[in-house]
């Protein structure tokens, strides 16, 4: 499932952000050949979650950009993550990063809706238990609030827009989600957030028990990011074109 929104982004200059891959001795040739006609872009990447930093290196794996977070520039900026919409939030931190770093941003916004909380935690997801508290603190609360709810009645979605800004030009944004239900008591050690006790009908393990490589094909995260793709591409191949003439 997914959808795609785009809007005007207040001009910013670039400084381009490309930069020519490190050659070894001995693949010198091959490889000046491949910069001539290949640039690298520089993608700011809207968050210092070392768990979404690893999804998105292996989303983006294909594409001739090199990620950085606003730890790896420096940068310390607070966005009220205030909107009424998942998109509101992702394109609002996609444009500020932009205006503070100059180059190609992109931002998420994501949550997990439960039918019997009424969608709860949604927006609120990353701040379910206070500001301060850890993974487990959410999803044990949750557990919590759950607690003598039959399992038919415990299905629920993780939801994730992405926005892609661009200097200069418009902001896009791309939604994925993942449907299943909320386990009785978590499991699994890999991924994030609410993934151990996401639970999975068609796999039969929760989202925190899938190996990376099939997470990053199903996960509303994967389905946003895949939905986007193409207009991602469009735009590194227009900047490397324009940086050329």
């Amino acid at each position: 499932m997914s959808t795609f929104c785009h809007q005007r982004c207040p001009p910013a200059s670039s400084n381009g952000g490309y930069h020519t891959p490190n050659t070894r001795i001995g693949q010198i040739e091959r490889i000046e050949h491949i910069c001539y006609s290949q640039r690298v872009t520089d993608l700011l990447i809207a968050t210092n979650n070392p768990g979404k930093r690893r999804e998105y290196e292996e989303l983006l794996a294909d594409l001739n950009v090199v990620l950085r977070t606003p730890r790896d520039l420096r940068l310390s900026l607070h966005v009220d993550e205030g909107g009424a919409t998942y998109a509101e939030n992702a394109r609002l931190k996609a444009v500020r990063y932009l205006q503070a770093s100059d180059l190609l941003t992109l931002a998420d916004d994501s949550g997990l809706e439960v039918d019997a909380l009424k969608g709860e935690p949604g927006l609120r997801s990353a701040r379910y238990a206070g500001a301060d508290a850890g993974d487990m603190d959410r999803y044990e609360l949750l557990l919590e609030k759950l607690d003598g709810v039959p399992w038919e009645q415990r299905s629920a979605r993780f939801r994730c827009v992405v926005a892609l800004a661009v200097p200069g030009g418009e902001t896009h944004c791309t939604e994925g989600v993942c449907e299943g239900f909320i386990a009785l008591q978590p499991k699994g050690s890999n991924g994030f957030g609410y993934d151990p006790i996401f639970y999975l009908p068609e796999y039969d393990c929760t989202m925190a028990q899938l190996p990376p490589e099939l997470k990053n094909r199903i996960s509303h995260r994967a389905r946003a990011v895949q939905e986007l793709l193409p207009t991602l591409r469009r735009i590194l191949t227009e900047l490397h074109v324009s940086t050329e003439s």
